[in-house]
Formats: structure tokens, sequence, C-alpha cells
């Protein structure tokens, strides 16, 4: 396997960063998570855009302009020799010293990874999952932007081992106010008298692509989208639930906290949406 490095292309084993980045001493960085599809980067540019704004508010000048980032994803992948991928870039503020001051890194470090995925199995996108609501609540915005997709991820992963405690794969997190934000890696979907319903991200939540991508689907088969404030309530009463991520894409939901999702198994809508995003995956993206 070959890993983009600041420029170079090199082999997995010598994929190295130093112990003073600040990427790894204090999770100073950015990330963006991208599919490939039959050699189509799915929403390349939408990704791109948002690692960027996410940097700028950091203040981290990432490396290459948009564009020459595209291409090393390109040429990333291509050497890999992948036509379905997940692809990881990932901008930090580089190596400094043990001190927090972000002006003692010079040079930003650029890596990009293309692999495989394979998130969750067959068998839960067929028959849906269970999920649970965790302890642990979203950051608060005040204090953390949730629209910033930087390499602190602390607060998901302990939630995310909550989770893996109550022997589910995904959990609920709550925003302080106690009203529903998203889950650890994806965002929420429920689906209510016809209507899709989804947390704002006033709430405390990532603005995901998928998300984004669904709702115009959505849309476009001419069913209500509405962002709204939802209650732990409002879910157990859903007629369905799902999921939605890049790596995840869109998972049925059947359980939540030990409450059946409408019949109990993956809804008609659902369906008709893991259907349209598959679709549309086979035509846009970027074609390498």
């Amino acid at each position: 396997m070959k890993i983009y490095l600041n420029g170079k292309l090199v082999d997995r084993a010598r994929a190295t960063v130093s112990v003073f980045d600040h990427g790894l001493l204090y999770g100073d960085g950015v990330f963006e998570g991208i599919r490939a599809y039959r050699r189509r980067v799915f929403k390349l540019p939408a990704h791109v855009d948002r690692l960027f704004e996410s940097a700028h508010t950091l203040m981290l000048k990432v490396p290459l302009t948009k564009s020459a980032l595209q291409r090393a994803v390109i040429q990333t992948l291509k050497a890999n020799r992948l036509s379905d991928a997940y692809i990881r870039v990932v901008v930090t503020r580089g190596p400094g010293d043990l001190g927090l001051d972000p002006r003692k890194c010079s040079t930003p470090t650029l890596i990009i990874i293309t692999d495989r995925i394979v998130l969750y199995p067959e068998r839960i996108y067929r028959d849906g999952m269970a999920i649970v609501t965790v302890p642990t609540q979203r950051n608060i915005p005040e204090a953390l932007n949730p629209q910033i997709k930087s390499l602190n991820y602390l607060n998901n992963i302990l939630a995310k081992i909550e989770a893996t405690n109550a022997g589910v794969e995904e959990a609920i997190m709550l925003n302080a106010q106690g009203y529903v934000a998203e889950c650890t890696g994806d965002n929420l979907f429920i689906v209510t008298r016809g209507a899709l319903l989804t947390p704002p991200p006033y709430i405390g939540l990532l603005r995901g692509i998928t998300r984004d991508t669904v709702m115009d689907l959505a849309r476009a088969l001419r069913m209500p989208v509405r962002e709204v404030v939802l209650t732990r309530h409002d879910l157990f009463n859903a007629d369905e639930c799902f999921l939605t991520g890049t790596a995840a894409e869109i998972v049925p939901v059947v359980r939540v906290d030990g409450r059946p999702i409408g019949a109990g198994v993956p809804g008609r809508a659902t369906a008709t949406l893991r259907d349209a995003f598959h679709r549309l995956t086979r035509t846009d993206g970027v074609r390498y």
C-alpha cells in the first residue's frame, strides 16, 4: 500500500510522522473521510471544501490548493489500484515542541490514505441495527464548533465505548439540553407520517455530506424534509429511523433504547433512499 505523505507516495511501513507532531500530541488538525465507487470519487469537491473550511477556522494552512489536493487523492487511488475505496485525508499542524503554541509548528503534515472499508456487516443493512442513548453528551458548540472536523474525537470515542459496553454498534448522543444531536460517527434521521426529519446543525452536530445528499434525494422524491429539534420520545414513536455517513452510507435502525421503531424492521422510505443513494454513487463523482 502507498500512502501520500507530504508530497510523496511512500510504502505504508515508511509512512511515519514525528512524535512532536501536534496532530499526535494535541489532536491539532483536521480530516475528511471520502468514498470512491467504480473509479469515481463521490462528492470530492464538497469534501475538499469542508476540509479547507475546518482548517481555515483553526488557522491551519493546507499545504496544497484545492485542485492540487483533489489531484493528490486521485494519484493515491491510482497508485493503489483501487476502484472502490475509503479515502482519509489528514492535515495536522505539523511538528513543533511540547508546548501548545501553534506558532512553533512551521510545516503542516498532509496525509492521504486509500484503502477498503467495511463498517458494518451486511446483516445490519438487511435486518437493521439496535442503538442506545449514552450518557456522554456532545460537546457544546460554544466550546468546540461541530462543523470543525478535527482530529480530536475523544468525545465520540467515549460514546462509542459506551455503545460497545451496551452490546450495540452505535450510540445516540444528546446535547447539553437533552435533545438528540447525532451518533458517534453518523447523522440520524427519522421518518414520521411520511416526512423526513433530522436535527438542525445548531443543536451540536456535524453537517454531514451524506446527510445533505440524502436530504436532496428525499426532496427529489417529493418527500417532505425538515430540520427540527428532536427528543428521544420522537425517536421512539417514529415510523422509521436510519443513520447516514460517508463510511456507513445509509443504515436502517429498528430498535432504540430497547423500543422497536415502527414495525421493528427496515422501512420502505429507508429502502427507497438507499436505492437512490446507490444509484447516485454510480454517476456522481470525479472520475479517475
